[in-house]
């Protein structure tokens, strides 16, 4: 039986440091689809144990984002977009949801992050690198998701997001005009800043149907 102490135990932190790190470069390509994970050099890379490195590859294939073979190793999965209906149905389901509750759980300090994020928002150009666009575009869902106080949608979302942000990075190249749809979360963080509850679901439902569209307009 695990117990608090297991939950906090130092392989147990490691393992969640390595995660986050993996998680971040497989959503971002950063690892490309396809690419053999060598557990030996991300750990002298990250500087943590086999053990930790294990532990966060398990849970990286319990979110489809690393997948194991016997006597072949670990390989990042490929990005297939015939799973953008799935996700995208998946996420107009609930991303309405989160903002509702983003929107009706506001505290000061949720206040002042989404102020702060509008503001990043504004200010971003058109001649950002990518790089910077997408980082903003996962913070705005991060934020949301984090507000949302109930742990089980907001890692169902978080997953959700993770392939959806994959998908996303494939198709940049033919996207002309990036930083619109990245602003396109301005009005939406707004109307949580309002309350509006009503109209927060229905820019949040508008957004996944916004996102789908563009992707699939690449792919013609």
């Amino acid at each position: 039986m695990s117990t608090s102490a297991d939950a906090t135990s130092p392989t147990t932190s490691l393992a969640n440091h390595a995660y986050e790190i993996l998680r971040h470069r497989l959503i971002m390509l950063d690892i490309a689809p396809g690419d053999p994970i060598n557990e030996a050099a991300l750990s002298a890379e990250l500087e943590v144990g086999r053990t930790p490195i294990r532990e966060a590859l398990k849970r990286l294939e319990r979110d489809h984002l690393v997948v194991s073979y016997p006597r072949r190793g670990t390989f990042a999965t490929n990005v297939d977009l015939t799973d953008l209906s799935t996700i995208s149905e998946m996420r107009e389901a609930l991303e309405p949801i989160a903002a509702r509750r983003a929107a009706r759980n506001l505290t000061p300090g949720r206040r002042a992050d989404f102020t702060a994020a509008i503001a990043d928002l504004k200010a971003l150009e058109a001649t950002d690198e990518q790089r910077t666009l997408m980082e903003r575009d996962l913070d705005v869902h991060r934020l949301i998701y984090s507000s949302v106080d109930n742990p089980h949608l907001s890692e169902t979302l978080i997953r959700l997001d993770d392939l959806a942000t994959r998908i996303w990075c494939l198709v940049i190249p033919g996207i002309p005009d990036l930083v619109t749809h990245i602003r396109e979360h301005i009005d939406l963080l707004e109307a949580i800043l309002d309350g509006d509850e009503q109209t927060v679901a229905a820019r949040a439902a508008e957004h996944v149907r916004e996102f789908d569209k563009t992707v699939r307009s690449t792919l013609r």
